[in-house]
């Protein structure tokens, strides 16, 4: 099937009708945090304890009841850059009380 041929499809499905400008606009986005958490394929749980975020914090995010500040924000986008290295950079910090 074309390109051409798949979007005619897709326009001519009536349960499935393309949304207008207005409703796209409309729409609640995905936050950050959520988005990469689900390309990462981790639990809240998972991804708050792998790159050392509060859960609370990680669910207020995803919720939208409260956004990331700058920092955090620049952190997100260090783990979406190489998720990897940032987990395994994170293994080598043990707590202080741990240490003891």
């Amino acid at each position: 099937m074309t390109d051409e041929e798949a979007e005619a499809n897709a326009l001519s499905d009536p349960d499935n009708p393309p949304r207008t400008e207005e409703q796209l606009r409309s729409g609640r986005r995905i936050s950050l945090a959520k988005h990469l958490r689900f390309r990462l394929m981790l639990t809240q749980e998972e991804f708050s304890a792998r790159y050392h975020i509060p859960l609370g914090t990680l669910r207020d995010w995803e919720q939208h009841r409260s956004e990331p500040d700058q920092a955090s924000r620049a952190y997100l986008k260090v783990i979406a850059k190489d998720p990897d290295f940032v987990a395994a950079a994170l293994a080598d910090d043990k707590p202080a009380a741990a240490a003891e």
